[in-house]
């Protein structure tokens, strides 16, 4: 063999030999970081389960008081299928027994909300508990439980609005402006539920009230450069919209981040579930706006618009005393982070999952997650529930744990890592 010759080999076996310790060095701290994060998740469950004990219908996490001390809420709210969910989240991460046993109990104490229609919230409530338990753990009955769940949720859906009633009647905050038929942006979250009953029951009458809804919600809640509004009030009579507004957001005309992350998470679940390139579009297009609005650290302000002229709170709104001016909302970044991780596999897209990767890593990161036995046992600090309402204001959020670790369970599901 020539000089030349045994030259070029040794070059490309030490080519080969450093690419592949690289890839193993990146596997090695990929697989420690979701280590780590998954060990610090039990431990602040572990001690959240200790304190609620078993579910009684009444005692589901949602966030802390101001004290330190666990906040819980009824099944009612719009928040109690996301502590099952974490649990069932847990058990996939881990494959321990004792989450699956855990998550069992609490997703079974919902059983009662299957036939529920005072709000549109019934896939928060019922898809992300027992629709996850049917995915990973199926009993007999589950898909009974949710295809009665997309029936009560159904109830809500007008031909004439073509759309899904998210809530009941209520006024603006100017005490003025009358909401007959509000629908919220979040409302995107709950048709995942819908496109699941429809393949389960080769019902068709799911998947068009999920597409209608899409539609409407697609014309109707996003602006030009596809920020969103936050409530849109429709005619009952005409179905024509009478006006968009906000509920939770800074103003009427601002962009309240979580809205444009339930946008972002929605519409690339809607595309994943109906492959039309319009849904796609708006997902993309609702990214690319909020990824321009965010700071260093990836996790947005509680609103992009906050302070800004030309954007006004009104009425009874807390924002008009206090703007929140800095606050950020780490629930908004969990669900963006984990919507980039599908967006990115459905859009082939790489730099949308680095993206969801470096989000991931500032999430988990000491300005985010508490430290352990603190922050009433929440995984995650800093999010915002509702500044308008002076309601969980800097504060934890359940929800904000259940996309974490979400997104930390997609992470760990991709198998190259660039």
């Amino acid at each position: 063999m020539n000089l030349k010759l045994s030259t070029n080999l040794f070059l490309i076996f030490a080519i080969l030999f450093l690419t592949c310790s690289c890839k193993s060095g990146q596997k090695n701290q990929k697989d420690l970081f979701i280590t780590e994060n998954i060990g610090f998740a039990e431990a602040q469950t572990d001690s959240m389960l200790h304190i609620t004990g078993e579910p009684t219908g009444k005692n589901y996490p949602r966030t802390m008081k101001n004290d330190g001390s666990l906040v819980v809420t009824g099944m009612y709210d719009w928040t109690p299928g996301f502590f099952p969910g974490s649990l069932w989240y847990l058990y996939e991460l881990t494959g321990n027994e004792k989450w699956k046993i855990a998550a069992e109990k609490w997703t079974a104490s919902l059983e009662p909300l299957k036939t529920f229609t005072g709000h549109h919230d019934l896939g928060f409530m019922m898809y992300c508990s027992y629709g996850n338990a049917e995915r990973l753990s199926p009993k007999p009955g589950y898909k009974d439980i949710l295809l009665e769940s997309a029936e009560s949720l159904s109830s809500r859906f007008n031909e004439k609005t073509q759309a899904i009633k998210s809530w009941n009647y209520r006024k603006n905050w100017n005490d003025t402006t009358e909401w007959y038929y509000p629908v919220i942006i979040d409302n995107m979250m709950n048709l995942e539920m819908l496109f699941y009953a429809s393949k389960i029951s080769e019902n068709k009458k799911y998947y068009d009230i999920a597409v209608k809804h899409s539609e409407s919600t697609l014309k109707n809640h996003f602006r030009e450069d596809f920020s969103t509004y936050h409530v849109v009030n429709y005619d009952t009579i005409t179905g024509k919209v009478l006006n968009q507004a906000t509920c939770q957001g800074y103003s009427d005309n601002s962009t309240w981040a979580r809205g444009q992350a339930w946008a972002i998470y929605g519409f690339t679940m809607v595309y994943r579930e109906t492959h039309e390139p319009k849904f796609l579009n708006a997902a993309i297009k609702a990214t690319d706006l909020y990824l321009k609005n965010l700071p260093d650290d990836l996790v947005p302000v509680w609103d992009f618009n906050v302070g800004q002229e030309g954007y006004t709170p009104t009425g009874k709104s807390y924002a008009v005393q206090f703007p929140g001016k800095g606050l950020k909302d780490a629930s908004a970044a969990a669900i963006v982070c984990s919507a980039l991780f599908e967006l990115g596999e459905l859009a082939n897209n790489k730099t949308y999952t680095n993206t969801a990767i470096k989000m991931l890593h500032s999430l988990a990161s000491p300005a985010y997650r508490a430290q352990l036995g603190r922050n009433a046992d929440f995984i995650l600090m800093h999010s915002v529930g509702s500044l308008p309402h002076e309601s969980e204001i800097d504060k934890p959020l359940v929800y904000a744990d259940y996309y974490f670790l979400e997104a930390l369970n997609r992470y760990r599901k991709i198998k190259n890592v660039n």
